[in-house]
């Protein structure tokens, strides 16, 4: 049988299986409601799937800068750079981890912020507790920590990331 694997932009009737999604790989993003999800699909630059034989198997979730998102690293990226792209989140279902979807996905964002003339993507990574898999894909597209903060209560710590477009 052939795969067929498409991206395309996120429509509501995928919500169930986007959280579904974000509820597998939680311990490393924030939680999300379907309330939560409306609101920053309405507010988001990007909100794209990665659909194999019919099933969502991967997002990505980006907003530029002057969106109303309470995010604690949103903000901070809000603080420091006039103009953005932010990468809230990119989610790969654990069966299909590392078979470059999340790969696929941010090479759409990169994309996406050169032909918006955006100059730089932004992203966080956790280091305590340590996501040195999620550092090292990072690295690839050249995001360089550009400050770093507690959140989650203190909980965990995060490394603030920028990639220059331009």
């Amino acid at each position: 049988m052939m795969t067929e694997t498409k991206i395309r932009p996120a429509t509501p009737l995928d919500y169930e299986q986007i959280l579904r999604l974000n509820e597998e790989s939680v311990h490393f993003l924030s939680p999300l409601s379907k309330e939560k999800l409306t609101h920053l699909h309405k507010e988001s630059e990007i909100l794209k799937v990665v659909e194999i034989n019919g099933s969502v198997e991967a997002f990505v979730l980006a907003l530029r800068e002057g969106k109303d998102y309470d995010s604690v690293n949103y903000t901070w990226f809000e603080k420091n750079y006039d103009k953005f792209l932010y990468i809230d989140r990119v989610v790969v279902s654990v069966k299909k981890q590392n078979s470059g979807l999340g790969k696929l996905l941010y090479e759409e964002v990169f994309k996406h912020a050169k032909l918006t003339g955006v100059p730089v993507v932004t992203a966080e990574i956790d280091i305590e507790p340590a996501n040195p898999i999620s550092l090292k894909f990072h690295e690839k597209f050249g995001f360089k920590e550009v400050g770093k903060q507690a959140v989650a209560g203190g909980k965990k710590n995060v490394s603030l990331q920028a990639s220059q477009i331009y």
